[in-house]
């Protein structure tokens, strides 16, 4: 069940319209880092936890305090939007200023919205669930929440250097920090699931089916061998299971594959066709 009391919680009140401000919010509201997409992600992966306990707990508190982000954003954004500048073309060309805010204001605000927020990002997409993911691999997901809160948390920063209302930043800093709490408890997460599992998801797939002769191998597959340097080119393998091997010189380990042709009734193109590719005249005109 859920319960919604009215107050926000934190402040969302800027000190003077902005339609700038606005649409670039609208990206921390339904973009694919956004607010919206980390909520559904937090209680989609909670509900699915098979039984309660601390990780379901956890989920359930974060997906909950996005909602009340989301909230505080729309917020915003309805604030932000009370007294622009609506009105028509000719009169905003007779004011440099007023031109140059409708020149820049998502028009859906005023046509499709009523001056409030939107489930959308910053150039108008809707918000999609394809953005979310719930796998019921905790380890997984866990990673998947320290990423979305990583890229969030770096959209909110780039935003907040873009505005300089006091109140627009007020909030921003708020949320700021908020995510560094969420990147913090992913990670603590995630470090105490490692060590009851190990780092490889998933732990439960059986190793001896695996190719373990290539588990721990980085193979040098780009020009220049720098990424050898790197702790994950060398030495023991970060799940203590194997020990890092760099290639140098990599083989292909199958011959070039050939297919057969497609059957007739699928009209694909003919393989003597194919065949004459590099030597256009030798195509019939017929098969133009």
């Amino acid at each position: 069940m859920f319960y919604h009391i009215k107050e926000l919680q934190y402040n969302a009140k800027p000190e003077r319209p902005d339609v700038f401000m606005a649409k670039y919010i609208q990206e921390l509201i339904g973009g694919q880092f956004g607010e919206m997409s980390v909520a559904m992600q937090y209680l989609f992966q909670g509900w699915s936890v098979r039984g309660n306990g601390k990780y379901k707990d956890l989920l359930m508190d974060t997906g909950a305090e996005e909602l009340a982000h989301i909230e505080m954003l729309a917020t915003m954004v309805a604030r932000l939007l009370d007294g622009a500048p609506v009105g028509d073309q000719a009169m905003a060309a007779q004011d440099p200023i007023i031109g140059a805010i409708l020149g820049g204001m998502n028009v859906q605000h005023a046509i499709v919205s009523g001056l409030g927020a939107m489930p959308a990002d910053s150039v108008g997409n809707r918000w999609k669930a394809e953005y979310i993911i719930a796998s019921g691999n905790l380890l997984a997901d866990f990673r998947a929440n320290l990423n979305a809160e990583s890229q969030g948390r770096l959209q909110a920063v780039r935003i907040y250097e873009m505005t300089t209302d006091p109140g627009v930043k007020d909030m921003l800093s708020w949320l700021i920090a908020r995510d560094r709490m969420h990147q913090n408890q992913w990670l603590a997460a995630i470090q105490e699931l490692e060590c009851k599992e190990n780092v490889v998801v998933p732990s439960t797939f059986p190793r001896h089916l695996e190719k373990q002769e290539v588990s721990y191998t980085l193979f040098n597959l780009s020009a220049g061998n720098e990424s050898a340097a790197g702790r994950w080119a060398n030495g023991p393998s970060i799940d203590g299971e194997g020990v890092f091997q760099y290639v140098e010189n990599p083989v292909p380990l199958a011959p070039k594959p050939k297919l057969r042709p497609a059957p007739p009734y699928i009209h694909d193109t003919p393989p003597a066709v194919l065949k004459d590719m590099p030597n256009a005249g030798s195509i019939p005109p017929s098969m133009y």
